[in-house]
């Protein structure tokens, strides 16, 4: 089979500076390139993620790094003319509005123009309160709707807007990224925490994470990612800042065990595991994790992944792990991660939907492809 070449606008490959979707894209990049497919990713020079890089150009995939002016725009359109697959990510971050409607003008009879949504749920909930929000007369120009995650939810919202087809393509394991390395004693603790500061999270971090802290102070936490600078918290959390994907095994190799905390637009939809669970169960790592409808379509509750309802369930949960059983989850997490959790996994599904090889790829969930 002749490989797709696949112009991808999006916000950073080589940055995961303010950028949670970098290693969403590097993984599923990484593994469609394995597959014959050749890629070029055009991001914006913006919020200083240049000067924040955690990688150089890979070998897997040509980086096109455009000014963020509306010129740079559109030389980067003209550059992307002649693909097979064009995809326009969400959250680009500068003149998203300006690329989601001028992707559609490359459209021509023999490719497909995608519009592939990183945080569906805010999307969809966005457009739902705005009904001259102009994403939503755009939304039936695009051959498909991709989305990161979201389930029966949110392909029923996309539907909804006349979406000719919404598939969730979800996060995933790439396991020569993410594995696991002994133990650092810069991230020793009892339970840590890696996520940026964003509005529709800074709330349930602050149920999940720091009132858990507060209530156990003979215990030791870590926080991890950017924004937090400022953020009163209790004397037992360490604050490391921005962590680079380098560092991200001795992260979730080092403490007890590890806090998922989804956004708020992700956790009330459901069916949106974070990429971080999956890098941490690739790690061999015990999870902790809010609450979400879907966790069993990917982890095994109890066995592979441990679930708490609120801040208190979090600290119950801490109060009687053992390293034993934290290490009895972790095996388990990175046993069915690996099986069917994996980027390779998802380049078959996403080729495979390009292709349209299964009519059927619209009832598609989470499993191995």
């Amino acid at each position: 089979m002749k490989g797709f070449s696949i112009a991808f606008f999006g916000s950073s490959l080589v940055s995961s500076y303010w950028n949670g979707a970098a290693t969403y894209y590097r993984g599923l990049i990484c593994a469609l390139h394995a597959r014959g497919h050749r890629v070029t990713f055009y991001e914006p020079d913006a919020f200083d993620r240049q000067q924040h890089r955690d990688m150089e150009d890979p070998p897997w995939a040509k980086v096109q790094v455009y000014s963020a002016t509306e010129e740079g725009v559109f030389r980067s359109l003209e550059a992307a003319m002649g693909a097979d697959i064009v995809v326009k990510a969400s959250g680009v971050g500068v003149f998203d509005e300006l690329l989601e409607k001028e992707v559609l003008s490359l459209k021509t009879a023999d490719n497909k123009v995608v519009f592939w949504d990183v945080d569906a749920p805010a999307t969809l909930e966005r457009i739902s309160h705005n009904p001259h929000d102009p994403f939503r007369s755009l939304i039936p120009g695009y051959d498909l709707i991709l989305t990161y995650g979201g389930g029966d939810p949110v392909v029923d919202g996309y539907g909804s807007f006349g979406a000719r087809e919404c598939i969730p393509v979800y996060n995933a394991l790439d396991p020569d990224t993410h594995h696991p390395v002994p133990s650092d004693h810069r991230f020793c603790a009892d339970l840590a925490f890696l996520g940026n500061r964003l509005p529709d999270r800074e709330k349930r971090v602050e149920e999940f994470f720091l009132r858990t802290a507060a209530s156990l102070p003979h215990k030791r936490f870590l926080l991890a990612g950017s924004g937090w600078d400022d953020k009163q918290r209790p004397r037992n959390v360490d604050y490391l800042g921005h962590l680079g994907t380098a560092s991200h095994n001795a992260f979730n190799c080092s403490p007890l065990a590890v806090l998922n905390i989804s956004r708020e637009s992700m956790a009330k939809n459901g069916f949106s595991p974070a990429t971080r669970v999956f890098e941490a169960a690739g790690a061999g790592t015990c999870i902790i994790t809010d609450s979400w409808q879907g966790i069993e379509q990917f982890f095994e509750p109890g066995k592979e992944i441990l679930v708490a309802g609120s801040g208190e369930e979090v600290a119950d949960i801490l109060e009687r792990l053992t390293p034993r059983e934290a290490s009895m989850v972790g095996l388990h997490a990175f046993a069915r991660v690996r099986a069917e959790h994996t980027y390779a996994h998802r380049a078959r599904q996403v080729e495979a939907i390009f292709m349209e090889e299964e009519s059927s790829m619209g009832s598609y969930a989470g499993g191995a492809a």
